[in-house]
């Protein structure tokens, strides 16, 4: 079943047609499945969210959308791509994913964040889409949870817009609500 082609941008729509969106995504049952082990996939995501194949960019994004629907992070932390047929690695260089467009609205308790993903997927921040920053060696690392076990690494650019806005709203800790969670912009480890 071909999957929706995803929104050129935010700009265009409202908070509420981006939760739907996301909400109206239906995503293959990964967790349910429990194939035997096949070997590795001779795929990579890169840091900046290029998927390749055997050293080469894959560039249709068709088929990286495609591919992000059966990924898997296992309790031992590696990352699979699984079918009720085969599981095959994968190698993942940060997170699989990169936030890069961000849709705010309201202020403060009221604020609602969405972000779009390289692969075109809509994610409101909250409670099952929790924001974090973990301390790294060049500065802090922005992310969103997207599904269990998936991060969307944020990018800089989308990061500093966060970083904006909560400088704006004066709290202490800096920070932004999002569908009600109130998330602290400062490394948590």
């Amino acid at each position: 079943m071909p999957m929706p082609e995803p929104p050129q941008d935010l700009s265009s729509l409202s908070l509420a047609e981006v939760a739907r969106l996301a909400a109206e995504r239906k995503l293959p049952p990964v967790e349910s499945w429990n194939p035997s082990h096949c070997g590795a996939s001779d795929m990579r995501i890169a840091r900046d969210g290029t998927w390749f194949h055997q050293g080469s960019p894959i560039g249709r994004q068709a088929m990286v959308r495609l591919f992000s629907t059966i990924l898997r992070r296992e309790p031992d932390g590696s990352y699979v791509l699984v079918t009720p047929a085969e599981k095959l690695d994968i190698e993942v260089e940060d997170a699989p994913f990169v936030a890069v467009e961000l849709k705010t609205d309201g202020e403060g308790r009221e604020r609602s964040l969405a972000f779009r993903l390289n692969t075109g997927d809509l994610v409101v921040a909250g409670p099952d889409h929790p924001l974090r920053l973990a301390s790294a060696e060049d500065g802090p690392q922005p992310y969103v949870e997207v599904r269990k076990g998936l991060d969307a690494l944020i990018a800089r650019p989308v990061y500093y817009e966060l970083a904006n806005l909560a400088l704006s709203e004066d709290a202490e800790p800096p920070g932004l609500w999002s569908a009600g969670v109130f998330f602290p912009l400062e490394p948590n480890g």
